[in-house]
This record gives C-alpha cells, structure tokens and sequence, in this order.
C-alpha cells in the first residue's frame, strides 16, 4: 500500500496539481494587494471616497463607528462591501488567467504552425545513394 501511495504522489500529474496549488496561493496574494492596495482607492476616488469594505448593514441593534467594532462586539452585521470586494477581486483572477491562457495557447498555434525543418536525407538514403554510387 505504500508502494502504491508512493507511486501516486511520484506522477506527473499529482506534483503538477501541487505546483498549481502553491502558486495559486501566491498568484492570490499578488491580486488581494493589487486590488486592495491599487484598484479599491482608484474606485474609492472616483465615487467620492467610498471604501467597499467597510460598507456594511446592521442586522441588530446598536450603533458602531465601523465594521471591525460591530463584528468585535459580536453584532451580526451584512457585510455587503466586502462582498463586491471578493467579485472584484474574482474578475481581476479570471482576466488575467484568461489573457494567461489566450498567450500560451497563442505560442501552442504559432510553434504548431511554424515550418518543421527538414530532417535530411534518412541513413537508409545515404547508404542507397552510396550502394548506387559503388555499383557505377
């Protein structure tokens, strides 16, 4: 059985998979500091200073000055803001995974459709070519 597990974990596929994983958590950092450190002040300045994720809907009683205070009094809140946030976040992932996807399958069509260089003669050629030459 352990073998067979070891076998497993040793494809190429399930250490691809691991890879993709890994990375993704990266690639996800990069884009939550990309839209909340660029993009969300770019929309918060252009719609009067607005900050999405802290937009936000009391399902209670109490007043709170933000968010972070309501949810550490323990008020259930509607956290909306945080929600437009997360699609934002979503269709900047899907953009640039989609433009990933269009340049490599891109580089595929332009490798699969340059001209293949041509191999030569075959060995079997050169020895027919060199057995008719002899026979001269």
């Amino acid at each position: 059985m352990l073998k067979e597990f070891k076998d497993f974990i040793a494809k190429g596929n399930v250490m691809d998979m691991a890879v993709g994983i890994i990375i993704g958590a990266a690639f996800t950092a990069i884009v939550k500091s990309l839209v909340g450190d660029l993009i969300s002040p770019i929309i918060s300045l252009f719609m009067g200073g607005v900050d999405f994720s802290g937009m936000y809907m009391l399902l209670g009683e109490g007043t709170f000055a933000s968010i972070a205070a309501a949810e550490e009094a323990g008020a259930a809140v509607f956290a909306y803001g945080r929600f437009v946030m997360a699609i934002i976040n979503f269709l900047i992932v899907a953009f640039v995974v989609f433009m990933l996807v269009k340049s490599l399958n891109k580089m595929k069509k332009k490798e699969e459709e340059a001209p293949k260089a041509d191999p030569g003669p075959s060995e079997l050629d050169i020895l027919m070519e060199i057995r008719d030459s002899l026979k001269k």
